[in-house]
C-alpha cells in the first residue's frame, strides 16, 4: 500500500504542473499588449517579421480599435502571397497533399481569387486562370509547367505579377467546359490522370468541403447509377459491396459523371475534353457487373441531397442535377459544408490548432456567417482568423 500511494505522487505533481503551465500560457496571451498582438497578426498572415515603421502603424491602429486595418497592412506584405497562400493551397493540388511541389496554374488562380476579393464560390466553376506578367517568363502553356516554373525559379512577387485570364482562351476549352481549379492543368494532371476519374470527385470533395469519401458513406441511397466496373460481389461475397462499396459509390458515382468527357494525356501533357464524347475510362472493367449503370454522357445528379448527407446544406435554388462539371462545382460550392470548410481551413493556418471550445466554434460559425453573405471574400476570412488568435 505504501509503494503504490509513493507511485502517485509523481503523477500529481504532473497534472499540477501542467495545469499550471496552461494557466500561464493563457495569462500570458490574455495579458499581450497592442505591439505583441500587432507583431503575432504580422507574423501569423505574412511569416516574416514586421518592419519597424510596419510594426509601429499596426500598433496605432490595434490601440484605436481597428485591427482590420493592421490585418490589411500585414497582407500587403508579398510574402502573404509568395509564402502563407502558397503553402495553404499547394497541397490541394496533388494527390500526396505536399505542400512540396512547384509553382502551378492551380495555385496561381487561388492565389490570384484571394487577392483580386474574387468570389470564392465560384472556384470550382469560373473559366479564370491566373498568368504572371512578368518579363523574361515563358508563354503559359497547356502542355507544360515551364510558365509558372520561371516565376517559381525567380521569386517573382506574385502579389504584383499575377493577372487574371480566361482557361477558354489558353487552354481552348468552350466556356461551358470550364471548372474553376477542376479544369487547371495541374489539377487534370493530379486528378484525371488514368483512373477513372472519381479521384477529381474525391479530392474536391477533401479539399473543399473537408469530407473525405468514408465521411460520406450511406447505404441508403439509390444504387442505380454505380458503373459497371464496381464488382458486386468482390472476393465472391456480396456483403462486401453491399456494406462497403455501395456507401461511397451511390453517391460519389451520380457526381463524378460530370468529368465523363474529361482525361489528361499524360503524352502530351494536357487536359482533354471531348464534348459529346464520354472517355473510355468510364467504361472498363464493364464485365465486372454487366447489369451496372453504363454512362451515355456528362449527366450528373446529386444524391447527397437525401439521406444523411442533407447535413452538407445544398443551396435549395439549386436543381441539384445538370450537366458538365461546371454546373456540378457550383453546387458543391453553394453549400453550407463548403463555406463551413473554408473557414476552418484558414482558422488552423493562421491560429495554428483546431477550433476547441465554445468561443472558437462561434468564432468559426461567426466568421463564415460573413464569408457567405459578403461575396465569399478568402481575403478576409484570413484577416478575421489571424485578429481572433492574434492574442494567443
Amino acid at each position: 500500500m505504501g509503494q503504490r500511494k509513493y507511485d502517485r505522487q509523481p503523477r500529481r505533481t504532473a497534472v499540477v504542473t501542467g495545469a499550471l503551465l496552461l494557466a500561464l500560457q493563457a495569462w500570458i496571451a490574455a495579458s499581450a499588449g497592442p505591439r505583441e498582438q500587432a507583431r503575432r497578426l504580422y507574423d501569423r498572415l505574412a511569416g516574416v517579421p514586421p518592419s519597424a515603421s510596419v510594426l509601429d502603424q499596426m500598433t496605432s491602429d490595434i490601440t484605436a480599435n481597428n485591427a482590420q486595418a493592421a490585418a490589411q497592412l500585414a497582407m500587403a506584405d508579398r510574402n502573404f502571397y509568395n509564402v502563407t497562400l502558397r503553402n495553404f493551397v499547394a497541397p490541394w493540388t496533388n494527390r500526396d497533399r505536399s505542400a512540396f511541389v512547384p509553382l502551378n496554374d492551380y495555385t496561381a488562380t487561388v492565389i490570384g481569387m484571394v487577392r483580386d476579393d474574387v468570389d470564392f464560390s465560384t472556384v470550382l466553376s469560373a473559366d479564370l486562370l491566373y498568368v504572371g506578367n512578368t518579363a523574361g517568363a515563358p508563354a503559359y502553356s497547356a502542355a507544360n509547367n515551364d510558365h509558372y516554373q520561371y516565376l517559381d525559379d525567380n521569386n517573382v512577387d506574385l502579389k504584383a505579377s499575377l493577372r487574371p485570364a480566361t482557361q477558354s482562351g489558353l487552354l481552348g476549352l468552350p466556356v461551358a467546359a470550364t471548372a474553376g481549379i477542376m479544369t487547371t492543368r495541374t489539377a487534370a494532371q493530379a486528378f484525371f490522370i488514368a483512373g477513372t476519374n472519381r479521384a477529381m470527385f474525391r479530392f474536391t470533395m477533401i479539399n473543399y468541403l473537408c469530407r473525405d469519401l468514408e465521411q460520406l458513406q450511406d447505404p441508403s441511397l439509390p444504387t442505380d447509377r454505380i458503373r459497371q466496373d464496381v464488382s458486386r460481389s468482390p472476393g465472391g461475397d456480396s456483403r462486401v459491396f453491399l456494406n462497403s462499396c455501395v456507401t461511397c459509390h451511390d453517391g460519389m458515382d451520380p457526381l463524378a459523371q460530370a468529368f465523363a468527357y474529361y482525361n489528361f494525356d499524360a503524352t502530351a501533357g494536357r487536359l482533354l475534353y471531348t464534348a459529346g464524347v464520354v472517355q473510355p475510362k468510364y467504361l472498363i472493367n464493364s464485365d465486372n457487373f454487366k447489369p451496372g449503370f453504363v454512362t451515355t454522357d456528362d449527366h450528373w445528379d446529386n444524391y447527397y441531397r437525401h439521406g444523411a448527407n442533407r447535413v452538407l446544406g445544398f443551396d435549395g435554388a439549386l436543381p441539384g442535377t445538370g450537366s458538365g462539371a461546371k454546373s456540378m462545382g457550383q453546387e458543391l460550392a453553394h453549400s453550407d459544408a463548403f463555406a463551413q470548410c473554408q473557414v476552418e481551413k484558414v482558422f488552423r493556418a493562421m491560429c495554428l490548432r483546431e477550433p476547441g471550445n465554445a468561443a472558437d466554434r462561434q468564432q468559426v460559425s461567426d466568421i463564415k456567417g460573413r464569408f457567405s453573405t459578403t461575396g465569399y471574400k478568402l481575403k478576409q476570412v484570413f484577416a478575421d482568423a489571424a485578429i481572433y488568435c492574434m492574442g494567443n
